[in-house]
């Protein structure tokens, strides 16, 4: 039986996230005020607020790269923050608050460009030093992927009818990677364009690929008729 992890062989996980990346930088570049301060699908957060979030996830992902985790943590510690890193990334926006947004956008392009190059110099056997441990750069590379596709979906950046298909694809095969890494009580199938879901109590779920990657990084709609215990199980990128 092929592993999940065997179905992202095919993928380039650099790629993908500089495609995210340059997605997000063209719906920020095309932004006005009024754009900026539009409220985003992130609860609590507007547009800018995301942008703000990804320049400060830049400071972990350095820290990884510089093998400097301890480092990262005294920053926190002497910062005083608390709340672990949803804690962090309320943090992280309430620091860019009251700079101009052109100062926050080019910081990410400069410090999100350092970290694709530096993570597609690794290579996918690279090893990466995590606040988890050691970690091949190639599946953290992933991690990033679903990230900033899930922020450009957060803020509405569009995405063309060409490159739909694929982009869903990958997400779905990615998730699957993480229930499976994850050691999640969730056991999935994905055949006939659907997603066939069954946790450990005997429940189960038939879910399009949409629905099943909305469930992965927690952004079905609260009205969503998916079982909670299965919504649970399903969380794994969020």
């Amino acid at each position: 039986m092929t592993s999940a992890r065997d179905e992202l062989a095919g993928l380039d996980p650099f790629d993908i996230f500089d495609t995210e990346a340059a997605r997000l930088d063209r719906f920020f570049s095309s932004l006005d005020e009024d754009g900026w301060n539009r409220p985003s699908r992130c609860d609590g957060w507007t547009v800018r607020d995301v942008l703000a979030h990804l320049v400060g996830e830049e400071l972990y992902n350095h820290a990884c790269l510089d093998d400097d985790i301890d480092g990262f943590y005294e920053l926190l510690e002497h910062e005083g923050v608390r709340g672990g890193f949803d804690g962090f990334n309320e943090w992280c926006v309430r620091k860019r608050h009251g700079q101009p947004v052109e100062q926050v956008l080019d910081e990410w392009r400069t410090r999100n460009g350092e970290t694709r190059r530096r993570m597609r110099a690794l290579g996918r056997d690279g090893t990466l030093h995590t606040s988890a441990g050691p970690y091949p750069a190639g599946l953290q590379t992933f991690h990033y992927d679903s990230e900033y596709a899930t922020h450009a979906d957060d803020v509405g950046a569009p995405v063309t009818p060409d490159e739909a298909g694929d982009r869903l694809g990958w997400r779905v095969r990615v998730g699957m990677f993480v229930l499976e890494e994850q050691g999640s009580k969730a056991r999935i199938e994905h055949a006939c364009g659907r997603v066939q879901v069954q946790v450990d109590d005997g429940l189960t779920a038939d879910l399009s690929p949409e629905e099943f990657v909305e469930a992965t990084v927690g952004r079905l709609p609260a009205g969503h008729p998916l079982d909670a215990r299965v919504r649970g199980a399903l969380r794994c990128l969020a």
